[in-house]
């Protein structure tokens, strides 16, 4: 499996309990619908199979996993701060006209004051928000996907409007 040919979904955070118990924190906003039975852990640049003996989801984004061949503690805390993929075959069915910031990566961004920055290369999901990246005179600089930034989402023409706070991209480029 290459990471291409799959999604991320959270990574793990930390061990429970002595008998390889861990938890996961999830960054995929709808990981109740995910199908969990087997997911694949990116271990050195390379997906790794696990598969889940038992698992409980927490409405905190996390949840509590036992997976095969992970009875100890000493296994477990190997697999602490790896992320979690699963095959895009697995991805949930979106409703018709759904649309996620995540959605905007390959789109342009324009702000009003600076006109068109570039394509937005990576979207990133923290707790907090979300954090478009973009290539502007060659310089990757980095804004936050909320409401009071992007004014205007063109899908057809795969164009983003925004308008950055003064100061932003002048802190990446000087």
């Amino acid at each position: 499996m290459k990471i291409e040919d799959s999604f991320y979904i959270g990574y793990i955070t930390k061990t429970k309990g002595l008998k390889g118990e861990v938890q996961v924190y999830f960054e995929f906003d709808e990981f109740e619908e995910l199908e969990l039975d087997s997911v694949f852990l990116d271990i050195s640049n390379k997906l790794v199979p696990f598969f889940t003996s038992s698992y409980k989801l927490q409405a905190n984004k996390t949840g509590y996993f036992y997976f095969e061949d992970v009875d100890t503690i000493e296994k477990a805390e190997k697999l602490v701060r790896k992320k979690i993929y699963l095959p895009n075959e697995k991805m949930p069915e979106r409703e018709e006209g759904e649309f996620f910031y995540t959605d905007l990566k390959g789109f342009i961004a324009r702000d009003e004051k600076h006109g068109e920055l570039g394509e937005i290369i990576e979207v990133h999901e923290y707790p907090q928000q979300y954090i478009a990246v973009v290539t502007y005179k060659f310089t990757e600089i980095m804004f936050p996907l909320n409401e009071e930034i992007v004014k205007k989402i063109d899908i057809e023409a795969g164009i983003v409007e925004v308008i950055l706070p003064d100061g932003l991209i002048e802190i990446y480029t000087s």
